[in-house]
């Protein structure tokens, strides 16, 4: 597959404070929702109705992370947060692995108003101090 046109996202995450106003993953028993935008973005990829922001092109860079390894894993990609409402367009922060098998936070988006393309607005290696053992939780600040 291959990605073509920077479609410029640039989302930001919410601040911690700020994550009461969406929609979590995990429920009080420890199971996890599925993810309409998640599965969305699984389809449009396997479709290779994708594209990759100008934000999301430089923290590739910045990260030394491949673009195949974040398309080639999207199949696999776990939620860690869901933001269906998010202003510009429902978003989904998710868990995926590299080539080496090291892991990487990925936040996928829908452009606001529109069924595709898949977005990928921002890719980075989590900082084990601030997240869970399985990179799927914050840690307290």
């Amino acid at each position: 597959r291959t990605v073509t046109d920077k479609v410029p996202m640039q989302a930001r995450l919410p601040a911690a404070a700020e994550l009461g106003r969406y929609t979590s993953c995990s429920t009080v028993d420890g199971s996890l929702e599925v993810s309409a935008t998640l599965e969305a973005v699984k389809g449009l990829a396997a479709a290779g109705n994708l594209r990759i922001s100008e934000h999301g092109y430089d923290e590739l860079a910045e990260d030394h992370i491949f673009a195949r390894d974040i398309i080639g894993g999207v199949a696999d990609a776990v939620v860690v947060e869901d933001y269906p409402e998010f202003p510009k367009g429902p978003a989904v922060l998710v868990l995926q692995y590299d080539h080496t098998n090291e892991p990487i936070h990925v936040v996928w988006g829908i452009p606001r108003g529109h069924s595709s393309p898949a977005v990928l607005v921002t890719a980075y290696r989590p900082d084990p101090r601030r997240w869970s053992e399985d990179f799927l939780e914050r840690r307290d600040e």
